[in-house]
C-alpha cells in the first residue's frame, strides 16, 4: 500500500484550477514555448481526469479580448468555463464559492499570466487558508524575468511550485496501481518527449507490443538478420 503523505497531493484531497488558456494570452507569453505550453497544459488535464480530481476551468474577457480557450484543453474538460473580468480570479464570488464548495484545500493551478492571474490569486488563496502548487510549465509569463519573479514571490508565500510530469506522477506514485497506469502510459507517450519515446521503443522493441499508430511502420527485414 502506498504510503499517504499530506505533503505529497493525492487524486481525492485537490482540485485542480486552469485559468485563461486563451489565445490573445498565449500571443503575450514568451517565457516559454507555446506549443509545449499547450501540450503541457493538455497533459496536466488529461491527469486530473485519469485520477478523477475534479476541475474549475476559468476565461477572462473572452469576447472581448481573450478568445475562445484552447479546443484541446476543452475537449479534455468539457465543462463550461468561469468567465468573469477581473485579472484576480479570487475576485470572483463563484469561482470562491465553487472552490470552497469542494471541501479541497490543496489547489493544483496553471494559468496566463505567470505574474497576474496565476500570482493574485495564489496569494489570495493562500491568505484564506489554501495549499497551493503551482504547475510552472503549464503557466507563462510576458517574459522570463516576470515569470520567474511572480514564482519566486510566491513561493515565498508559500506555494509550491510543480511541472506537469511532476504532478502525473505524484498522482500515480506506484506503478502497481494498475486501474490507472495505461491511462498514465497514454499521457506519458502522447504528451512528454523523450519519457514517451522511450516508453513507445520498450513497449515494441523489448516487450514485443504492437505499435500503437494506426499506420504502423513495416521494416524490411534483411536476410540473415
Amino acid at each position: 500500500m502506498s504510503f499517504r503523505s499530506h505533503k505529497l497531493i493525492n487524486a481525492d484531497d485537490t482540485l485542480f484550477i486552469f485559468i485563461d488558456h486563451q489565445p490573445q494570452m498565449a500571443f503575450g507569453v514568451t517565457s516559454i514555448d507555446r506549443q509545449t505550453l499547450k501540450n503541457n497544459t493538455v497533459a496536466l488535464a488529461k491527469a486530473a481526469k485519469l485520477f478523477g480530481v475534479p476541475i474549475i476551468l476559468t476565461a477572462v474577457e473572452t469576447e472581448s479580448f481573450s478568445g475562445y480557450i484552447w479546443p484541446e484543453l476543452l475537449d479534455v474538460v468539457q465543462q463550461k468555463p468561469i468567465e468573469r473580468t477581473s485579472m484576480n480570479l479570487w475576485d470572483s464570488d463563484e469561482l470562491v464559492a465553487q472552490v470552497k464548495a469542494s471541501g479541497k484545500k490543496k489547489l493544483v493551478i496553471a494559468a496566463l499570466w505567470t505574474e497576474a492571474c496565476l500570482l493574485f490569486p495564489t496569494l489570495c488563496a493562500i491568505e484564506e487558508g489554501f495549499e497551493i502548487y503551482i504547475v510552472t510549465d503549464a503557466s507563462g509569463g510576458t517574459s522570463q524575468e516576470a515569470h520567474d519573479a511572480a514564482v519566486r514571490r510566491m513561493e515565498q508565500a508559500g506555494a509550491q511550485s510543480l511541472t506537469t510530469i511532476n504532478a502525473l506522477l505524484e498522482l500515480q506514485r506506484d506503478w502497481a496501481h494498475r486501474d490507472t497506469y495505461n491511462g498514465v502510459m497514454d499521457i506519458v507517450r502522447e504528451h512528454l518527449g523523450a519519457y514517451g519515446m522511450g516508453v513507445d521503443y520498450a513497449y515494441t522493441m523489448v516487450h514485443k507490443a504492437p505499435q500503437r499508430g494506426a499506420f504502423p511502420h513495416e521494416a524490411p527485414h534483411p536476410e540473415g538478420h
